[in-house]
């Protein structure tokens, strides 16, 4: 069983129940949706032994963050304080034409201030993998080196540094992430993006596969995915490009799907997989998690396996 440690934040989720709005709403669900505990969880799905690691307020809100992703089946290892808060993101859904509404609320959470201290470092250097993010490297310059020490030290000998570019336009500009992202892509081995993501924060033109090559080569990537909605996804492995189909479904909320990905993809890469296999386990795993509520890629390996046939 590989061993996989995700590092960074997890805020609260609170929407409207249904697609109603804000509005006239008189009761909200609450969700935990970080992007490294949700890889976690789409990882522990297909059997990885997957912990998610990061700081947190001691109050009930950090509690309830700790008890709703134990659910799932990860382990946790949680660096509690008396500092800080829990962040929070509000999100209405949209039905067309109406678009959704995502307003994030993070200014002050715990994981701004979180160092290699608040982390196992001696795990994450043991690990077959080690993943993070640029959501949680967007809260502050403590948080982005603690990212960059997390990738360093999980980057050892065979074991994988996986970094998902995850650019969040409500936390800081294209600008402001190219700056803060670039001198991470030195420690990274494996980096998972959307094509828009790549395209905005790299400012780069032209066919997706031109993209791929392009910075992977720039940044001396060993592996780059990239995923193209509709239009499927792609990897890119030592200048040989895979490509997969998307499947169609039904969408019923889109927001974990991406996290759903990185997570079935580092997953099947660890145990061993080639990467046009994983691919594949990571569409998979992406077209099932936008057809159930919630952002948490909630999934039963059977059923990935089941589409997984299909793409063959």
């Amino acid at each position: 069983m590989s061993t996989l440690i995700t590092v960074g934040e997890t805020p609260l989720r609170l929407s409207p129940p249904g697609n109603r709005r804000f509005v006239g709403s008189e009761t909200a669900r609450m969700t935990a949706t970080g992007t490294e505990s949700n890889v976690a969880i789409a990882a522990a799905a297909l059997d990885a032994d997957a912990t998610w690691a990061s700081k947190l307020p001691a109050t009930q809100l950090g509690k309830r963050i700790v008890s709703e992703l134990r659910e799932y089946g990860i382990e946790t290892d949680v660096s509690w304080t008396d500092e800080g808060r829990v962040g929070l993101e509000f999100r209405q859904p949209g039905v067309p034409p109406r678009e959704p509404v995502i307003i994030h609320d993070r200014a002050g959470a715990t994981a701004e201030s979180m160092t290699p201290s608040d982390i196992p470092m001696d795990a994450v250097e043991t690990a077959d993998g080690v993943f993070a993010s640029g959501s949680t490297a967007a809260l502050s310059e403590t948080a982005a080196e603690t990212i960059s020490a997390v990738l360093r030290a999980g980057g050892n000998g065979d074991d994988l540094a996986v970094f998902e570019l995850d650019y969040r336009p409500r936390l800081w500009s294209p600008e402001a992430a190219n700056d803060g992202l670039t001198p991470l892509l030195e420690h990274v081995d494996v980096l998972i993006a959307t094509e828009d993501e790549l395209r905005t924060v790299f400012g780069r033109t032209g066919d997706p596969r031109e993209i791929a090559h392009g910075i992977a080569s720039e940044w001396d990537l060993d592996m780059l995915a990239m995923t193209r909605g509709e239009y499927g996804a792609l990897v890119i492995d030592d200048s040989v490009v895979h490509e997969t189909e998307s499947v169609e479904a039904e969408t019923v909320d889109a927001a974990g799907q991406h996290d759903a990905f990185s997570g079935a993809f580092v997953q099947r890469l660890l145990d061993g997989d080639r990467p046009d296999e994983a691919l594949a386990y990571g569409v998979a795993a992406a077209t099932l998690t936008r057809t159930t509520p919630g952002p948490i890629p909630a999934f039963d390996r059977a059923d990935v396996e089941g589409v997984v046939e299909q793409l063959q």
